[in-house]
């Protein structure tokens, strides 16, 4: 009986709660329907963020499609009035030395070649003042650049070593300069003396110069549109520095026609070579001389002039970067020939003939900065004076002897130095100078020298 009614009551339970499958499937849709809702929002904040990106970008293509406002324009600067409404750069350069020689430097004279009245050769003995240089220079308006160079030497003489303009605004890579300017042939030519790697020049242009060639008249230069630096030149004006004289006239001289040509190799090593040549007109270029007996005598030439310039220069440092390292290394070599009439003793038995020589000279010099501010360098100079042929001599009026700074000479120089910039305007040396240039007669030169810079100062040429 009682478990008949334990299995009424289990059946009225089971018949009160609901079935088990059927809760499921509620539950499986309730979730269903939470994910399609959130779904749709998703997909809601989708599009609305894609729609946003899509507005932001057409905004900013339209803004800039319309060129900004021009800024206002500044108030103009107050006008500067009086001396100084156009002050130019200015620079000084002071030099001098200590020089401790062998040999009488008032005796110098470069065997073989005829005297050109500038060699300096070593200078004076113990203490003395350099050139100093005062430069003046400014852009004189949108069309011309002016520079004034004042060489003022220790004899308290004053000189212009440059006085020039160039122009600023010519097309098509050219370049016109007038005035007075040191000319543009071989290299070293154009460096003033404080930029020297060396307190004197190579033998070279001391004999064939007199020291740096100078032109009074005009150059124009030309520079191609080409990644190779390739730049011809051409100038002429009076040609009165040796090898040329004063000839009072109306015409040409000293013309000099030239050409460089430069580039790099990788990012460490740049080039530059060139070739010039120059034609110059002698009337009566005199010099010193002692005849065969040792008397003073005054010969001159009148002639033409002739001389071919071959020069190179190699730069290294390690991926441009000079300022640690660099070696640069740099040579001349120079070729003349004379011809004309040689005048003997033109006060006195002023005999003339024909005169015809055919000279030659080079240097090579290489100077390596081996840390910051410390460079050692050294040069060789040699010259060939060649067999000058003499008229007066071949027809026997006159000796060999009659003639002794022609006679044949081979001179040559070795030259180490050391020095040290505590700053980019100023310059410590030490130089030894083994020299052979004279007529068998060495002459040990030792120099100590200083330059300092004041002011402003352009860059260096390559």
């Amino acid at each position: 009986m009682l478990r008949l009614k334990t299995i009424a009551a289990l059946s009225v339970l089971a018949g009160l709660l609901p079935p088990t499958g059927a809760m499921a499937a509620d539950d499986v849709a309730a979730l269903r329907a939470e994910l399609d809702a959130l779904k749709a929002d998703y997909a809601a904040r989708v599009t609305a963020l894609e729609q946003r990106i899509t507005e932001l970008e057409t905004g900013a293509a339209a803004a800039s499609a319309v060129p900004p406002p021009l800024p206002a324009t500044p108030p103009a600067a107050p006008a500067r009035g009086g001396a100084t409404a156009f002050n130019p750069a200015m620079s000084v350069i002071l030099a001098g030395n200590y020089a401790h020689l062998s040999q009488d430097p008032a005796t110098f004279h470069i065997a073989g070649f005829m005297p050109s009245g500038g060699e300096v050769g070593p200078g004076a003995r113990s203490f003395n003042l350099g050139e100093s240089e005062l430069t003046l220079n400014a852009n004189v308006d949108p069309y011309f650049f002016a520079n004034l160079t004042a060489a003022i030497a220790s004899d308290n003489t004053i000189g212009v070593e440059e006085a020039f303009f160039r122009t600023l605004g010519l097309h098509d890579g050219l370049t016109l300069k007038g005035g007075r300017f040191f000319s543009a042939v071989g290299y070293v030519n154009e460096i003033h003396a404080h930029a020297w790697d060396f307190i004197d020049l190579p033998l070279a242009y001391q004999a064939f110069f007199g020291g740096q060639l100078a032109q009074d008249g005009v150059q124009l230069k030309w520079l191609a549109p080409t990644d190779t630096f390739i730049e011809l030149g051409a100038e002429t004006g009076n040609g009165r520095q040796f090898p040329g004289t004063e000839r009072n006239s109306n015409g040409l001289s000293g013309t000099a026609l030239f050409a460089h040509a430069g580039g790099d190799v990788g990012d460490s090593t740049s080039w530059r070579v060139g070739a010039s040549w120059l034609d110059h007109r002698a009337k009566d270029r005199a010099y010193e001389d002692t005849d065969a007996f040792g008397l003073p005598v005054v010969d001159a030439f009148t002639g033409t002039s002739h001389t071919w310039i071959v020069d190179g220069i190699l730069k290294w440092a390690p991926h441009g970067n000079s300022i640690e390292r660099q070696l640069k290394i740099q040579g001349e070599y120079l070729h003349r020939t004379e011809s004309g009439q040689l005048l003997f003793d033109e006060t006195g038995a002023a005999l003339n003939g024909d005169y015809s020589s055919r000279q030659s000279g080079w240097y090579l010099q290489s100077v390596y900065q081996f840390k910051p501010r410390w460079r050692l360098g050294a040069r060789y100079d040699a010259l060939d004076s060649g067999s000058p042929s003499i008229g007066l001599v071949r027809n026997g009026l006159l000796t060999p002897g009659d003639f002794p700074a022609l006679l044949t000479g081979s001179p040559q120089r070795f030259t180490l130095m050391l020095d040290f910039s505590p700053s980019e305007f100023s310059r410590l040396r030490l130089q030894q100078a083994w020299d052979d240039s004279r007529d068998g007669t060495h002459d040990n030169e030792l120099f100590l020298q200083y330059i300092f810079g004041i002011g402003a100062h352009g860059a260096h040429k390559f």
